[in-house]
């Protein structure tokens, strides 16, 4: 009303266009060449045969003349695992989505999140393949863990470009917790979700934030006094896991450990990752340490829980997370 929509028309296409011309800009610094890069996922919560994610980055040269080329850089994920039986799988537009983050955080202004930024750089997903599932592929999981692998798996090649400019991996898993039961304090059902923090990984230059939310996930930490208000659940550890990011020049942030105990019987389902592998290392700093969950049942006897399981809890027994940490960098 106040400017008409043609002046509005013409402002959201220059923002795009501005978006473009940074996303150029900083393109121009790449070295061209193709670089490749390869990292798993545990399992699929089926079976825990490890899943390809493969990407190769062809960085064109940019010219001075015009008109520059539509795509300076081609993410291709050819090679990729196919879709899986379990519910790890990621649609298209999350693969583009995690593309879309890593390059707009390889800027160094504060850019707009505008479609502009993609417009020299195209996506290959294969279809039918964990990057690019179709139906009846259960993608759930292919939101909260799967995009994490796919930043990671871009970064890695990207450090092959940029070394002075990536981090080591993080902790690569947003740990979806979920508890539900019925509260004996009202009589009514309940439902509690929450995602734990890890760490980050080392920086060229700065060692990495421990218990912290990285990439692509923004959930934020939920307070143990407000948790225990809310649910007929109790705290009975939380803290920094000492140690568990990887050694280097620069050392990897700490994951985090959190046990809750349940004061009613519960289900109980934990959809993780970063088991089997810990997060990597750059130039020659090493893993961070990977997950851990276990039970702790009435009887005192402590029981493994897979990355990616469903369980029934007895009210007094306990559920502890470890967290992944993050990488270390540098020798």
């Amino acid at each position: 009303t106040r400017y008409g929509l043609e002046r509005a028309k013409q402002a959201a296409a220059g923002l795009q266009q501005y978006s473009e011309q940074l996303m150029r800009a900083f393109l121009q610094q790449v070295p061209p060449g193709k670089y490749a890069a390869e990292d798993f996922l545990d399992g699929d919560g089926i079976n825990d045969r490890p899943i390809l994610i493969r990407v190769t980055l062809q960085v064109h040269r940019v010219r001075s003349q015009r008109p520059a080329p539509s795509k300076v850089v081609i993410a291709d994920f050819s090679g990729s695992h196919p879709q899986v039986e379990g519910s790890v799988n990621a649609v298209a537009a999350i693969t583009y989505s995690a593309c879309f983050y890593v390059f707009r955080c390889l800027l160094a202004e504060d850019v707009p999140a505008a479609a502009g930024l993609m417009r020299p750089i195209e996506v290959r997903a294969p279809e039918g393949t964990i990057v690019n599932a179709r139906p009846p592929a259960a993608v759930a999981g292919g939101n909260v863990e799967t995009s994490q692998r796919i930043v990671d798996v871009l970064l890695r090649a990207l450090a092959l470009a940029l070394p002075d400019r990536i981090p080591a991996a993080a902790s690569g898993t947003m740990n979806n917790l979920t508890i539900g039961g019925m509260d004996p304090r009202t009589g009514q059902p309940f439902t509690y979700y929450e995602t734990i923090a890890g760490g980050m990984g080392a920086r060229p230059g700065k060692a990495g934030v421990s218990g912290i939310h990285t990439h692509m996930t923004n959930s934020m930490n939920t307070p143990a006094e407000a948790l225990e208000y809310a649910y007929p659940l109790r705290v009975r550890a939380y803290s920094i896991r000492a140690g568990s990011g990887g050694r280097g020049k620069f050392h990897g942030g700490d994951g985090i450990l959190r046990e809750i105990e349940v004061l009613t019987d519960c289900d109980v389902t934990l959809l993780s990752d970063r088991r089997s592998r810990g997060p990597w290392g750059l130039a020659a700093g090493e893993d961070g340490t990977p997950g851990n969950a276990f039970l702790t049942r009435q009887d005192g006897t402590t029981e493994y829980l897979p990355a990616k399981a469903s369980t029934r809890l007895r009210k007094g027994e306990r559920i502890t997370i470890e967290t992944p940490g993050g990488g270390g960098w540098g020798h």
